[in-house]
């Protein structure tokens, strides 16, 4: 089997191994728990027949969205001495690898709290350059200095600078180095100007900018805030079993949150049918994004949103107060229909499984606090859930 072919006997990934989103990284079986049958896996059964697995697949992937080449693999057991968390007889750690370059929206920062955010990456001959030619690596914008007051970083550039000029190898203690006078002096005795700035030319039309600008020597490093780890989009996938909203966050596979000043702004501008999907259909409203669904794969008008699930919930949280809360019109009192919450990630609703299964059985099933997901997505039936 393709998907087994990198793993060695004891089921881990061998060294050296390229990866991508999904692939076994550590092979894991786990024995099923010889339980009373719920009412779904009695159905599962009398569908699919008595054979069903005894073990389920708990391997290790790879997560969604990453790929790279295994460089080491730690092994601690037991039985070698390792000391383990209890409950934990054997661990495995696999080291996946990814070369990146540098690109737009990874964070990099110096020694003195200067961080930012990398916004333009040129040709090397679109850079600024010094008058001998030599191009610039980094541009810093001059105005995260004043408010920030990290004068340690001006220091840095200038002795930097003289430094190299000189050969030297500068050790500035934190707020007990080099003074202005001692800056002064080492950028006069490395023939440099005194202020530590120099004229540039815009590496495009050769012009020489206008004001002379501060050019150093600077420790600059990246941080592990990179804009391939944080990239993230989703279509449909898990909800929140009490809200039926999307969850929250890229490790969750969650959607994006559309707050209270996200909602004032929409509705600063005006676009109601934007707002009113956002907060029905595109997210808790589960009767209304199942007949939308419905509606665009056969071709058909989209229907009017329901009430979200939010709001139930807020009434039956009153009602749990000893709050009597009804929801009425002018005319008369409106009964809320009841949805079918699923599990969190599948919609069904009471139509679909009378389709499916029968007006008997899913009516046994909702009575049983039908809480699996025997829908997948897409509507089609999945065995391995």
């Amino acid at each position: 089997d393709e998907a087994l072919s990198n793993l060695d006997e004891e089921g881990i990934i061998r060294i050296g191994a390229e990866v991508q989103a999904g692939d076994i990284l550590v092979g894991k079986i786990s024995p099923k728990g010889e339980t009373e049958l719920t009412p779904e896996e009695r159905l599962y059964r009398s569908i699919f027949g008595e054979k069903v697995r005894e073990v389920r697949d708990t391997s290790t992937k790879v997560p969604h969205g990453e790929a790279g080449v295994v460089v080491a693999i730690n092994v601690f057991d037991r039985d070698n001495g390792d000391e383990l968390k209890h409950g934990v007889n054997k661990l495995v750690r696999v080291y996946v690898a990814q070369k990146r370059k540098i690109s737009v929206g990874d964070k990099m920062a110096g020694r003195h709290g200067n961080k930012g955010v990398v916004s333009l990456i040129l040709p090397q001959e679109d850079m600024p350059y010094m008058e001998d030619g030599t191009p610039l690596d980094i541009v810093l914008n001059p105005l995260g200095v004043p408010s920030r007051m990290n004068i340690g970083q001006l220091l840095e550039v200038h002795l930097g600078l003289a430094a190299n000029k000189l050969g030297w190898k500068v050790a500035v203690p934190v707020f007990d180095g080099a003074n202005e006078n001692d800056v002064v002096e080492a950028l006069k005795e490395a023939g440099l100007s005194e202020d530590g700035k120099m004229v540039l030319y815009d590496g495009r039309t050769g012009e020489p900018f206008e004001n002379k600008i501060t050019v150093g020597i600077m420790y600059y490093m990246k941080l592990n805030h990179l804009i391939d780890d944080k990239i993230h989009a989703r279509s449909i996938g898990p909800y929140s079993l009490v809200t039926q909203q999307p969850l929250g966050g890229k490790a969750q596979f969650g959607g994006q949150r559309f707050g209270e000043m996200e909602v004032w702004a929409l509705e600063a501008y005006g676009a109601s049918y934007t707002l009113q999907e956002m907060l029905t259909v595109k997210s808790d409203d589960i009767i209304g994004r199942t007949k939308t669904y419905e509606a665009i794969v056969k071709g058909q008008n989209i229907p009017e949103p329901g009430v979200p699930e939010a709001f139930r919930v807020l009434v039956k949280e009153l009602q749990s107060l000893a709050l009597d809360v009804q929801i009425s019109s002018s005319e008369e009192e409106i009964e809320l229909e009841e949805s079918i919450v699923t599990d969190e990630t599948s919609d069904i609703s009471r139509e679909q499984m009378e389709e499916l299964f029968g007006e008997s059985t899913a009516e046994g099933l909702v009575e049983a606090g039908f809480m699996a997901g025997i829908l997948q997505q897409d509507g089609t039936l999945d065995p391995d859930e």
